[in-house]
């Protein structure tokens, strides 16, 4: 029993004495060894006091009432966007928690009435304004408060409910969605507006219901496009590369010996090809059929373009007595229009989805509804993301044509126009 107890003794003092000794050096023993976690949390703390630093305004854009234009104006404001695009030093990154500046667009329907807003930072601002009034000089840009501001901060509650998801991709990034290009009948030429359906359904929503749409954009590099687009078109041509290890080489070639061996054609001196062989040596456009080639055609163009990081989402909020979910439906339908099967389709990312299964559930659904409320609210670009191009998020967000009649889509009653040159000054 002594023993016992003078070995407890002896390792109680000697926790105690590394302990005592872990206090003068725990600054410099603990980094090393939790360097992810402490990365993560030191990341986490800089980047928020970064975030609350900047200077925020959200802009309402009202379209003109007589707009005929195509979404294709509406790129020149995505590239001149894509002019904040820039690289951080090690001090800015890492010690000022500097990212890349975003912007995020906005569509919002309170009770059936139709905003589009660009939320930027006021340094911004005259930028944004100088490209959206050369391409629409009639547009109508106010800056206006915040209309997340509306609802609870904490939702789901006694009065209010909420249904919310992210979007993303079913492809690689450069495989590009249906684009307004695409979006003209085949007779007259007439291009059909591809948020026509969606500005329809969000106008239709019932007073104390409210549907948003957010795509928050960050500019990437120039050369993203080249670089992972190359490994889209190696795989369309065939000339995909996989990496294979030491057993799956040895196999490889003990199947390239065997079908050499039955290829050549010793008795009569000739070589035959591998129908393989002969399939490579076909140019490119014998290889592949008519859809490969659109598809191929397709993706080329469109590594072509600049591209933005891209945080989608949608969220619908609304008093309880009235939440009607069949309006969840209705927008995502709308959505899947800018789908093509054999390009890229936009769907819902099933765990951010507002539901829940098997256990826990009522717990479980309200700490997603309310995850999704306060990231949407921080215009947050955690989560799963996306990269669009400029002309994929004009088809996305632009300001409709006039064919578009949603009675509860604002318009710009009268052109802007400047002052008389002969107006006397005093």
């Amino acid at each position: 029993m002594d023993i016992l107890s003078n070995s407890i003794n002896q390792i109680s003092s000697q926790l105690q004495i590394a302990w005592q000794a872990m206090g003068y050096v725990w600054f410099l023993v603990l980094p090393p060894i939790f360097y992810w976690f402490f990365k993560f949390l030191w990341m986490y703390h800089i980047q928020t006091a970064y975030w609350l630093s900047l200077d925020w305004m959200l802009l309402e854009i009202i379209p003109p009432k007589d707009i005929e234009k195509s979404p294709k104006p509406m790129e020149a404001l995505f590239v001149g966007m894509a002019g904040t695009e820039k690289s951080f030093s090690v001090i800015e990154e890492f010690i000022q928690g500097a990212f890349p500046d975003s912007f995020s667009l906005e569509l919002y329907s309170d009770g059936g009435e139709v905003h589009f807003y660009i939320r930027t930072q006021k340094k911004y601002r005259h930028l944004v304004e100088a490209h959206l009034y050369a391409q629409y000089p009639d547009v109508e840009i106010v800056e206006v408060p915040d209309y997340v501001n509306e609802v609870p901060k904490i939702i789901p509650n006694k009065d209010w409910d909420i249904w919310g998801t992210d979007f993303e991709h079913t492809k690689p990034d450069p495989y590009p969605i249906r684009t307004y290009v695409k979006f003209e009948e085949s007779v007259t030429g007439k291009m059909i507006d591809p948020l026509a359906s969606l500005i329809e359904t969000m106008g239709k929503l019932a007073p104390g219901q409210k549907i948003w749409f957010q795509m928050v954009i960050a500019a990437t590099s120039p050369t993203w496009g080249a670089k992972e687009g190359k490994k889209v078109l190696e795989k369309l041509k065939g000339k995909e590369v996989k990496k294979e290890g030491i057993f799956e080489r040895m196999w490889i070639d003990i199947k390239d010996i065997i079908t050499s061996i039955f290829s050549l054609g010793v008795l009569d001196g000739e070589v035959s090809l591998t129908t393989a062989s002969k399939k490579e040596e076909q140019p490119l456009d014998m290889r592949l059929s008519p859809g490969e080639r659109e598809v191929l055609k397709a993706v080329e163009d469109n590594i072509g373009k600049l591209f933005y990081s891209t945080k989608m989402r949608f969220v619908m909020v609304g008093r309880r007595q009235n939440f009607d979910k069949t309006f969840v439906s209705a927008f995502i339908g709308g959505i899947k229009q800018f789908g093509d099967e054999n390009l890229n389709t936009l769907k819902p990312e099933s765990p951010s989805k507002t539901s829940t299964v098997y256990w826990f559930t009522k717990s479980r659904l309200r700490y997603k509804q309310r995850k999704i409320l306060r990231r949407y609210r921080n215009r947050s670009r955690d989560g799963v993301k996306m990269t669009l191009s400029t002309e994929e998020l004009a088809t996305l967000f632009h300001l409709p044509d006039m064919n578009v009649a949603a009675p509860a889509l604002p318009r710009v009653e009268a052109k802007r126009g400047g002052a008389p040159a002969n107006l006397p000054i005093e």
